[in-house]
């Protein structure tokens, strides 16, 4: 049977499953099922996550593990009650950070999720407004604005690694995907050559690829796995030839490919 999980905060809920992911990949031998219990911001609702994890213990037999990122102290005392094993980051980091720089911390609930600033909010969102409006080669007259420009052929992970960089560090990016044109001249066209220094190329294993667009348009020319082999070929050329820096996307995720990209391409991170 799978290891039962609780990621409980009085946010989001968004740090505890990303501390408590991060520790239970290392595991790679046991399974979990996980669940996550946010805003758990009053007794009542702590009351209400204990039952759920009490109700799990008793079908399971097993302590279920829970990743808690609460701050209030009362309320983290009250899910402390609970028959599961808790990890508590904040008791765990907090009270040493306080001590080591002298000061209480805010006990804010919300910070690191909420929208805080505006004005660095607001610079978020227009980057994924912009990361919307610049994608698969449209708008391409406001690829100046771009602070990366992702190119590389149909289904290699352009826009979702497009909306990761903004979303996530603020990145004005834009993307452009080769068209059988493009492939013929094997050459940029005049408006992402006038931008080459922004290029950030992206390629992929022809099988995967092939795999890919058989989801999406199934025994198709487009997914034919020699379209895919030409394509693929084609693209690393042009990438070579033009000493565009490149990635392959096979086997990353799209938080790998988004570091490599920020590291490769020298990206100030937005601190948000």
């Amino acid at each position: 049977m799978n290891r039962q999980v609780f990621f409980i905060s009085d946010g989001t809920g968004i740090t505890a499953e990303s501390m408590g992911q991060s520790l239970l990949t290392q595991f790679e031998h046991l399974k979990f099922d996980t669940q996550t219990i946010p805003y758990v911001n009053t007794l009542d609702k702590a009351e209400q996550a204990i039952e759920r994890i009490n109700q799990t213990y008793q079908l399971t037999a097993e302590q279920p593990l829970i990743f808690s990122t609460i701050i209030n102290p009362e309320i983290r005392a009250k899910v402390a009650t609970s028959q599961g094993l808790i990890f508590d980051f904040f008791d765990t980091f907090i009270k040493p950070l306080e001590s080591h720089l002298h000061t209480q911390s805010s006990e804010r609930v919300g910070k690191a999720h909420g929208v805080g600033d505006y004005d660095v909010y607001k610079a978020r969102i227009d980057a994924v407004n912009y990361a919307l409006s610049c994608d698969d080669g449209i708008n391409h007259q406001d690829y100046q604005r771009a602070e990366v420009i992702l190119i590389g052929v149909s289904r290699c992970g352009k826009t979702p690694t497009s909306l990761y960089l903004a979303l996530q560090f603020g990145i004005y990016v834009a993307n452009y995907p080769f068209t059988e044109e493009d492939m013929k001249d094997l050459c940029l066209p005049k408006f992402l050559y006038q931008q080459k220094s922004k290029l950030f190329g992206l390629t992929i294993d022809p099988v995967r690829l092939h795999l890919i667009r058989q989801e999406r348009r199934a025994n198709s020319h487009y997914a034919a796995f020699k379209t895919c082999e030409y394509e693929v070929a084609s693209v690393e050329k042009l990438y070579e030839r033009e000493c565009i820096p490149y990635l392959n996307t096979s086997d990353c995720s799209i938080e790998e490919i988004a570091t490599s990209i920020l590291e490769m391409m020298s990206l100030k991170r937005k601190q948000f």
